[in-house]
């Protein structure tokens, strides 16, 4: 059942990024583009996350971290951008 979470998330997370993705490149960028890396990120993650729940000899763990580390700083960066 936990591995069914994680791909609904992950293909959530994914179809976002797509749809925000669209929307930055018909609208010219701006936070809708942060925005879609970022979700990239969390749909990355949640794949990893996935792998590391069905195969036990694998440790993703930290690896996921990062990768959503990675999102929140790019959703961020984004953001401050788009303030100034």
């Amino acid at each position: 059942m936990t591995g069914l979470v994680y791909i609904l998330c992950a293909a959530t997370a994914l179809a976002s990024a797509v749809l925000l993705l669209r929307g930055a490149l018909a609208s010219g960028g701006g936070l809708l583009l942060w925005s879609s890396l970022c979700f990239f990120a969390m749909a990355l993650n949640n794949g990893l996350l996935w792998v590391d729940a069905m195969v036990p000899s694998v440790d993703f763990f930290t690896t996921s971290r990062l990768i959503m580390l990675a999102g929140i700083v790019l959703l961020n960066i984004g953001l401050i951008r788009h303030s100034t």
